[in-house]
């Protein structure tokens, strides 16, 4: 069972690249506790709070579609190298900021704008590079436990940023950040495998448009693109207004707002286990929007919630039907995707899936301003009910793969 679960770890780049990531992965999420936290005791402001996600989110939307185009043009190896390094660089100057003292709220925001630059062109290069790294029938397999790494940094990360901010604060969150990208640049460097892209004089306009022709073709492929957008627009807000409910809701701390975020990234675990112990399974799509449902169901109850412990069980579900929607979805997409499309195709997608991160983060913000958090997230979940019902009983396209 055990092997069947970490399959994709036979393949040695995959092993480097997922270690490398993960390594990277902890201290990103032990900067997001520590500058979550920082910018709302600074602010006190959800909108704040949510604008600071749009900036990090939105260059992604805004670029992603050039950065697929590269990522089939470039060796994409060199492209995640060039990512990383800028992104170590701002984790650098926020610590140095944070260090004497003079960080202002507009500085994080920036700095989250230009490391979300380097994102949207690391980004599909890394979801492109991926799949070459193991056979056709392991992709699922690769691609859940891509997910495990990143939501075992969920856990680990806050798990790690609570005690280091109550005992040495900010700087030292912000600073691991940034050595932690030593990670994957190692794994990058020490890859056999390279892309080497074939030479072409077409513009970039010309690739990109070949990228929506190419996803216009298959049926069902439209129908993936609208919902990738729609459940990050809908889910993802539940996750960026924790410390809201940390502070506002339940009145505890950090710690509290930690706890929140490991239970999170715990449930994330279970699921991309659960779903890379399925492997290859049959209606994937109808099992991605049973998940959605239980998705929606779960923030709902989250944000109902007048119990802590409640409210830990929620987000457990949370975090486990998350992910379990989230690898379904890019499973499916993957699958139908050929290689040397692979890069512009994962980028409209990335597009979608990532832009609905800050639009859904800075309404929801701003709706929380208005009315209340428990109010707005519960409308969130209750929508992405509909949406799940919706695509399984009436546009079924997704429902049939």
């Amino acid at each position: 069972m055990i092997r069947r679960v970490f399959k994709a770890f036979q393949y040695r780049d995959f092993r480097l690249m997922w270690i490398g990531a993960c390594t990277s992965s902890i201290g990103t999420w032990m900067q997001k506790v520590a500058q979550s936290w920082l910018i709302y005791q600074i602010s006190n402001s959800p909108t704040l709070l949510a604008l600071d996600a749009f900036l990090g989110d939105i260059p992604i939307f805004l670029f992603s579609l050039v950065g697929g185009v590269l990522a089939d043009r470039v060796e994409r190896r060199r492209l995640l190298l060039i990512s990383q390094y800028t992104q170590m660089s701002c984790a650098f100057i926020l610590t140095f900021l944070v260090g004497f003292h003079v960080v202002q709220v507009w500085h994080i925001l920036s700095l989250s704008f230009i490391s979300g630059v380097a994102q949207a062109f690391g980004g599909p290069a890394y979801a492109a590079l991926i799949p070459t790294l193991v056979d056709k029938e392991d992709m699922p397999n690769a691609i859940a436990l891509n997910s495990i790494q990143f939501n075992a940094a969920v856990t680990i990360g806050p798990a790690l940023a609570a005690p280091t901010l109550a005992k040495l604060g900010e700087t030292w969150c912000f600073a691991i950040n940034g050595i932690s990208f030593l990670g994957p640049i190692i794994s990058l460097s020490m890859l056999h495998i390279r892309f080497l892209p074939e030479k072409t004089t077409e513009s970039i306009i010309t690739s990109m448009k070949q990228g929506f022709g190419f996803i216009r073709k298959q049926s069902a492929m439209e129908a993936l693109v609208i919902l990738a957008f729609c459940m990050t627009f809908l889910a993802i807000p539940s996750r960026t207004q924790l410390p809201v409910f940390a502070k506002q809701v339940f009145h505890q701390g950090k710690e509290t707002y930690a706890m929140f975020l490991s239970l999170t990234g715990l449930g994330s675990i279970v699921g991309a286990l659960t779903v890379a112990w399925l492997g290859n399974i049959q209606q994937k799509g109808k099992v991605a929007l049973i998940m959605l449902v239980v998705l929606g169901a779960s923030i709902t109850g989250f944000a109902w919630s007048t119990s802590i412990v409640f409210s830990c069980v929620m987000l457990f579900i949370t975090g486990a039907a998350m992910i379990a929607v989230f690898a379904a979805v890019s499973s499916l997409v993957q699958l139908i995707v050929t290689n040397e499309m692979r890069g512009r195709v994962m980028s409209v997608y990335n597009f979608a899936f990532r832009g609905g991160m800050p639009m859904g983060n800075l309404l929801t913000g701003r709706l929380v301003d208005l009315y209340t958090a428990p109010l707005v997230l519960a409308v969130n979940g209750l929508a992405l009910v509909s949406l799940a019902i919706y695509f399984l009983f009436g546009e079924r396209r997704v429902a049939k793969l």
